[in-house]
């Protein structure tokens, strides 16, 4: 028998080489293939699992391998499944078109404008999301096995420092409302990244609008 032989940095090179080609479509690709992200975790997953495998202590490496691979694979799956489905019913539950989801294949990030959830200079949550954040908590108790952070930004207008503490005054409006609809708090941390993190040019209105976000990034845990 022909035994498969696997050095440490062949192994690696193909899994960091595999996640590199993988996670290039799978930014918002829900308008093609819905279960996408099933797959690439499947494959991500497989190849993370075959180079544990080959790195470990067993003294048959092609088992090791191959058994890494198999459960990686499986683990990847059922975590991109997961998300496929949480992302799939959030678009369809959600009221406000403002709000944006984006499936990256390991984590769900749903973006909340702050034009439509606060006033002006203001960390009071509009009423007109408060049932859309209830709805997100759901989400949250429907898939429990995630962990959430709640990040703000804001735009590069005023002062920096000022600009840090109302994101994570934001942060912190968010998180409070996503915990009153019954998701622990254990599960739930806030962060303010103040103007440090625009998605877009500070230079325009409508980039601007684009940078004065809260985040609510979803991140399933390995069970």
């Amino acid at each position: 028998m022909t035994m498969l032989k696997f050095s440490t940095a062949t192994v690696l090179i193909a899994a960091l080489g595999l996640g590199a080609c993988t996670n290039a479509t799978l930014l918002d690709n829900y308008n093609g293939d819905p279960n996408q992200n099933t797959k690439s975790g499947a494959i991500i997953g497989g190849i993370l699992g075959a180079s544990v495998g080959a790195l470990s202590n067993s003294s048959n490496k092609t088992a090791a391998v191959l058994g890494g691979a198999a459960l990686g694979a499986a683990a990847g799956g059922a975590i991109g499944y997961n998300l496929d489905q949480q992302a799939a019913e959030l678009r369809q539950q959600l009221d406000n078109e403002g709000i944006t989801i984006v499936n990256t294949g390991d984590r769900l990030i749903v973006s909340l404008p702050d034009d439509l959830t606060f006033a002006s200079d203001s960390s009071a949550i509009s009423a007109s999301v408060r049932s859309d954040l209830q709805k997100i908590a759901n989400s949250l108790l429907r898939y429990p096995d995630s962990s959430v952070q709640v990040i703000g930004h804001t735009d590069s207008d005023g002062d920096a420092t000022y600009n840090q503490s109302l994101s994570v005054r934001r942060a912190n409006a968010v998180a409070d409302q996503v915990q009153a609809g019954g998701v622990p708090y254990n599960r739930v941390q806030t962060y303010g990244r103040g103007e440090d993190q625009p998605v877009a040019s500070n230079l325009t209105v409508e980039g601007k609008a684009q940078n004065r976000r809260v985040e609510i990034v979803v991140i399933p845990q390995s069970t």
